[in-house]
């Protein structure tokens, strides 16, 4: 017997999250299993809905590693092609969810569609429950979104990476590590979260916000290539990088302070989005091509602009690292002679 949840759950987002917490917390106080089923084709890919544009937030191991994170017991991953969005709600619950899965419960985000009739929680509940399943409906999560700068905080430490925090997989999530300027100060915003808002963010440069509706900072895994060596020639030679994952969403062009992981530990860069991928990690200096690279995007500095010369190319790499520099800069904390330095 097992509790269900169903969909997509692209990205993982703080909504999701909270879906999956109910799942768990149902699946372990009936003493059953806890199961998200989710697809293998995103269905507007299927339905040919704008398929040709759409880019995704995981790839699939991503997807799964995210929920097993959560405390999920098993991801099945369903194909999704025209026969399958063929079914009915009805169909989709009683023969895949209940009599294949062994489903006795059902949580719904406040916005699930099932099947091709496209019901939502309001009416899939009654034909749920005349099916024998118990339903949940997880209400709407919104996150806080910050506008205007702030001073950076990043894996609780300031600094160059690797910290004492060890490595940290891409795909993992670190809800509440972000933060900027304290509420008090900080101009917020409640935003409701969504797969689709998040994308607009990314497509848009607006990896912070991205952030604030994931829960864990957006990144970009894939292997390092040789490129045209200019980076080097300037004095701020890059790493170029080649997706895995040709589906991922790439992020506005432009110029970002990003955290880098290779070779097993963790650095600060700054990573430039143009026709190819390529980052300059700060207090690094090693031969890397082929290797296995992951980023993850924490601040957008600049839009992408064309330069007269190398030489004010330079200027402005320069400044982009002293703009990195600045970001990363936290106060010391003041001393008091009540409590010991650590």
């Amino acid at each position: 017997m097992a509790v269900v949840a169903t969909g997509f759950f692209d990205g993982v987002h703080l909504g999701h999250r909270q879906v999956i917490q109910t799942l768990v917390s149902s699946a372990r106080q009936r003493g059953e299993e806890a199961i998200v089923v989710t697809f293998a084709q995103h269905p507007r890919a299927v339905l040919q809905q704008d398929a040709r544009i759409l880019r995704l937030l995981n790839s699939p191991q991503e997807k799964e590693t995210l929920l097993r994170s959560l405390g999920v017991d098993r991801v099945e991953t369903l194909p999704f092609d025209r026969a399958f969005a063929r079914l009915t709600a009805a169909d989709y619950i009683r023969d895949v969810l209940r009599d294949r899965l062994g489903a006795t419960c059902l949580i719904l985000g406040y916005d699930n569609r099932l099947g091709s009739d496209c019901l939502g929680p309001d009416a899939i509940r009654p034909l749920a429950e005349s099916l024998g399943l118990a339903v949940t409906v997880v209400p709407p999560t919104s996150a806080a979104k910050q506008f205007g700068s702030s001073p950076l905080k990043t894996s609780g430490v300031a600094g160059p990476l690797p910290s004492g925090d060890g490595p940290l997989p891409l795909t993992m999530p670190r809800v509440a590590r972000f933060s900027g300027a304290p509420a008090e100060t900080a101009n917020f915003a409640a935003e409701v979260v969504s797969s689709t808002k998040i994308r607009k963010a990314l497509e848009e440069g607006r990896v912070e916000d991205a952030e604030a509706m994931l829960g864990y900072a957006y990144g970009l895994r894939g292997v390092v290539v040789s490129g045209k060596q200019l980076g080097r020639k300037l004095g701020f030679p890059t790493a170029n990088l080649r997706l895995y994952d040709p589906m991922k969403l790439v992020p506005a062009k432009g110029v970002y302070l990003t955290e880098v992981e290779v070779l097993g530990a963790h650095y600060w860069g700054m990573t430039n989005v143009g026709d190819i991928i390529e980052t300059n990690i700060f207090d690094f200096n090693e031969d890397i091509y082929g290797l296995d690279l992951s980023i993850r995007f924490r601040r957008h500095l600049r839009d992408m602009r064309s330069f007269d010369s190398l030489d004010a190319l330079s200027a402005q790499l320069a400044a982009d690292r002293d703009a990195c520099r600045a970001l990363l800069a936290v106060p010391a904390a003041p001393a008091t002679s009540a409590v010991p330095a650590a």
